[in-house]
């Protein structure tokens, strides 16, 4: 995976910048939990980050054990520092050499990551490795082709930077095929992760994202001031909640 995220600044300001409420939060890990093929799955989590989605998990899929493997040790540091529970377990690890034997799990996530793969034709090598016959890959993005981001109406440079960097569906749909998946289906669900938008530029502050490390200084002073301006016009007509949607891809080892 890309090494951006061994920036200790960068995984300090991680946890903060990309929380959501938790109502939010749990409407994913149900989302995430109406694909497992089984009750009580095996997850795990690749590109874990903070644990943020492995705590998560653990907590409100019931007897779900989850293995949160990141390529980080920043990250991981973070990680057991604000979600330590039972039933995850922290590992350093990369998406083509997950720390597992062959068919470890029955679920799979990939959550904001799938962009940073180098080679993502062996990432889903790997994960039909360590899943059962059955098991299911869900991967968390924004496709190519449908990058709606609230950042690009403030930095719309991110957009053209992010045009490049995230692979489109047909390409990743591609490489799972190529590995022995089949595809479930693509779709789209969208939460709040702000309750209002100066509330969200508020965690913005600490450019908690990968994407703004592409940003000069100035660039990004220039856009947290744009979020400011419009989020004093949102106000007088009262703030609205700030929605981050995401593309869904879920694949079937077969």
């Amino acid at each position: 995976m890309s090494r951006v995220h061994d920036d200790e600044r960068l995984a300090g300001a991680y946890e903060s910048g990309n929380g959501m409420p938790e109502q939010s939060l749990r409407a994913w890990v149900e989302l995430f939990a109406s694909s497992a093929p089984r009750p009580a799955p095996s997850v795990v989590e690749v590109g874990a980050g903070t644990g943020i989605f492995s705590a998560a998990m653990a907590r409100w899929i019931e007897g779900c054990e989850v293995l949160a493997v990141d390529a980080s040790e920043a990250m991981l540091a973070e990680a057991r520092r604000h979600h330590p529970h039972p039933a995850v377990r922290y590992a350093s690890g990369t998406a083509e050499a997950l720390p597992a034997p062959p068919g470890s799990f029955d679920l799979a996530l990939m959550s904001r990551v799938v962009h940073h793969l180098p080679d993502r034709a062996r990432a889903a090598r790997e994960l039909a490795r360590v899943l059962r016959p059955g098991g299911k890959a869900i991967v968390r993005t924004t496709f190519r082709e449908r990058l709606d981001a609230v950042v690009y109406d403030h930095w719309p440079r991110l957009r053209t930077i992010d045009e490049d960097r995230f692979p489109g569906e047909r390409e990743v749909v591609a490489d799972f095929l190529s590995a022995g998946f089949v595809l479930e289906g693509v779709g789209s669900f969208a939460t709040a992760v702000a309750a209002s938008l100066d509330a969200y530029r508020a965690r913005l502050v600490t450019r908690p994202q990968s994407k703004f490390t592409h940003l000069t200084a100035e660039e990004f002073r220039e856009g947290l001031a744009h979020m400011e301006a419009s989020a004093r016009d949102e106000a007088r007509d009262g703030p609205r909640p700030v929605l981050e949607r995401y593309d869904v891809a879920v694949f079937v080892r077969g």
